[in-house]
């Protein structure tokens, strides 16, 4: 019975082990369902400045691809996950992150997008800390929907709106070559 206990345990350790990847101190699944579809880990990769790791982020697709505008023109549910391994990541710097990358994915053309780039902007009205996880989740025919440490945060509709926030990571111009290049699996 004691061998068997083991046995059992092994396999579920395993198990565990083999279902998460590690990307510097962050750990992300290599699995998620969101709006009832499989998901499973395209790549992922680190934000890091000046040395120093700020987020890890992965992609989460349905179907692997490398193919940064083919996922951004896909209109079908995936999701980026962003794990926060420093301090150093503030609401204040998040929010203005995330104003720029707008711009840059827009082209500085945001005028269509505002109304809703506010909105989502106001999913960062609390602190941001250490080893918070955000879910950015665009689910086929409903929208964006925004999730932090698993609470949903809220949703925006239009596929518009998911192309252009998917675009700061997977754009032309990313906020990181390295987090571009690890999501799409190039790393």
């Amino acid at each position: 019975m004691k061998n068997i206990t083991l046995l059992i345990v092994a396999l579920i350790s395993l198990n565990t082990a083999t279902a998460q990847i590690r990307v510097g101190k962050a750990v992300l699944p290599y699995e998620e369902n969101f709006g009832d579809t499989d998901l499973k880990l395209n790549g992922a990769g680190m934000r890091a400045m000046l040395w120093i790791d700020l987020y890890a982020g992965g992609l989460y697709l349905q179907k692997k691809s490398k193919d940064p505008r083919a996922i951004l023109d896909a209109d079908e549910t995936m999701a980026i996950k962003l794990n926060i391994v420093s301090g150093f990541v503030t609401q204040k710097k998040m929010i203005k992150a995330v104003r720029d990358g707008f711009n840059k994915a827009t082209f500085g053309n945001t005028k269509s997008l505002d109304e809703r780039i506010n909105k989502f902007i106001k999913f960062f009205n609390e602190p941001i800390v250490k080893n918070d996880i955000f879910d950015i989740v665009y689910i086929k025919d409903k929208g964006v929907h925004c999730f932090k440490n698993g609470k949903k945060l809220g949703e925006i509709e239009g596929r518009d709106f998911k192309y252009a926030l998917f675009k700061i990571w997977l754009g032309d111009e990313p906020a990181s070559d390295d987090i571009k290049n690890g999501m799409l699996g190039l790393q």
